[in-house]
């Protein structure tokens, strides 16, 4: 008698993590997608008050943050890997570092938010100043989702559950990666 043969492995079986974080991750990229397709259709509209807008905000700020989320994600991608190599204890201090430079880009939104707000920049100070405020807070909510994500994850320190926290941070940080050149730079 043979053995029945095992099943050829479908490509949703090679997604890291799980399934149901991927059907998240799609949503939210679409979401933020169709965000900044608005944007992008309103530097289309008015490029002069689009770029009149972008005076006002910190870039170099957002540089900052930008190279703060790209750190994060890299420590988070380690504590993978040292998870997978069974060192746990490495593993949860480099979810530690990832969620802390979390904490650091929203301590430094949050200053530059109040400088916005000093200077009378709020939500309805004009269409961009809308959008970057939507995009913007809603990115910063999943930064805080992110983080609450990676304390949870690291509390086990397991390879398949860290893989879904950093596979959602990373999904955090990809957005950032887009938001910040189209809200910052481009002119």
């Amino acid at each position: 008698m043979s053995t029945p043969a095992a099943p050829e492995p479908s490509p949703l079986d090679q997604l890291p993590g799980d399934l149901m974080m991927w059907v998240l991750i799609v949503s939210e990229l679409l979401v933020f997608g169709a965000g900044l397709a608005a944007v992008l259709g309103m530097r289309v509209l008015d490029p002069a008050g689009f770029a009149a807008a972008q005076d006002h905000l910190h870039r170099a700020l957002a540089g900052v943050n930008t190279l703060v989320l790209v750190s994060s994600g890299y420590l988070a991608a380690r504590a993978v890997r040292l998870a997978e190599a069974a060192r746990p204890r490495a593993a949860r201090a480099r979810l530690a570092g990832a969620a802390a430079l979390g904490a650091v880009f929203l301590a430094i939104k949050a200053v530059e938010y109040g400088d916005n707000a000093a200077a009378g920049i709020g939500l309805t100070s004009g269409g961009f100043f809308t959008f970057y405020y939507l995009l913007t807070g809603f990115h910063a909510a999943h930064v805080l989702a992110g983080i609450v994500i990676l304390g949870l994850v690291g509390a086990r320190a397991e390879p398949r559950a860290l893989e879904v926290g950093a596979a959602f941070w990373h999904m955090v940080d990809l957005v950032w990666v887009l938001l910040f050149p189209v809200l910052y730079l481009l002119r």
